[in-house]
């Protein structure tokens, strides 16, 4: 499958799954002929970083859940994905455990009476770290796209921060707009 043919959404990512359908990013590539997998490197409490702070409307350092994962398409890796929630929503939660949540986080939120009703989205582009690029498996001057990701439920409160490194020759996002 190469780069260039590979279109992702967000929608798909951004709703509960019925009972019995696996995480959206698995959906996704089977659809296209590929296998989606993910690798959770770590889950549980961790001091919120500055901006993720700003986003969730707390205190900088105020602890929150991340869940670190590595997204691989084939085996290989394709996504760093960082997901983080208000300690109130995912303390004492599979979300803070590293075990793969049937149906995928989101699922998982809305069980939780947790529902995304607005999503902001911010893309940028760069060059990644070392780290990143290791795990990437991207070359020293190849650039990435850093995709930050605000989830607000119905009374405008923040549910979850997604912060995603992708390598930028691997991936086109598509946006669907529809006014009215």
């Amino acid at each position: 499958m190469s780069a260039s043919s590979w279109v992702s959404a967000s929608l798909p990512y951004l709703m509960p799954r019925a009972e019995g359908q696996g995480d959206a990013w698995g959906a996704e590539a089977a659809a296209r002929g590929g296998r989606g997998s993910q690798r959770i490197v770590h889950a549980g409490e961790v001091r919120a970083p500055d901006e993720v702070a700003a986003l969730l409307g707390i205190e900088e350092g105020e602890p929150v859940v991340v869940r670190r994962r590595v997204i691989l398409l084939d085996g290989r890796p394709n996504e760093l994905t960082d997901t983080y929630y208000p300690m109130p929503i995912a303390q004492g939660t599979a979300l803070a455990r590293t075990a793969k949540i049937p149906g995928g986080a989101v699922t998982l939120l809305a069980e939780l009476g947790h529902v995304g009703v607005l999503v902001t989205e911010d893309v940028v582009a760069g060059l990644p770290g070392e780290e990143e690029r290791q795990t990437l498996e991207t070359g020293p001057d190849e650039p990435v796209l850093r995709l930050t990701r605000l989830t607000l439920d119905r009374d405008d409160r923040p549910i979850q921060v997604d912060r995603m490194v992708m390598p930028a020759s691997r991936q086109r996002l598509r946006y669907q707009i529809r006014i009215g």
